[in-house]
């Protein structure tokens, strides 16, 4: 059945995927970065959801056999209070600090993962 023609449709559901070789490595490193929880596995992915029921989008560690060789088409940017701080607490978990980009008055880190998938941090 279609929703009627002068209905706007919902926006879709966002979530996230990252290919992973080592999903237990991956798994464990997203959840504690962005605040999330091990929710299940199923099949080659483990599922990580928001902690203590916030809303939040679903983000899914899907094991592969093949490991990363070129920069990601898309990457996850981290927007926080204190971004040196959470590069820091990030590196300490795993990531490693690859940079810093600037574009006017905006800047940010560039972090990669323990398996190398690129991502940012920068200013909320």
């Amino acid at each position: 059945m279609s929703e009627p023609a002068d209905a706007s449709p919902s926006p879709p559901d966002l979530l996230f995927v990252i290919d992973a070789v080592d999903t237990d490595l991956l798994a464990d490193f997203w959840a504690a970065a962005l605040g999330y929880r091990r929710a299940d596995s199923v099949e080659q992915y483990e599922i990580l959801l928001p902690a203590d029921g916030r809303p939040g989008p679903m983000f899914l560690v899907q094991g592969v056999s093949e490991p990363k060789v070129a920069k990601n088409r898309m990457h996850v940017d981290l927007h926080v209070d204190d971004p040196d701080a959470e590069a820091a607490r990030l590196v300490g978990l795993g990531a490693e600090r690859r940079g810093s980009g600037s574009l006017g008055e905006i800047s940010w880190i560039v972090m990669a993962d323990p398996e190398g998938n690129e991502f940012d941090i920068g200013r909320r």
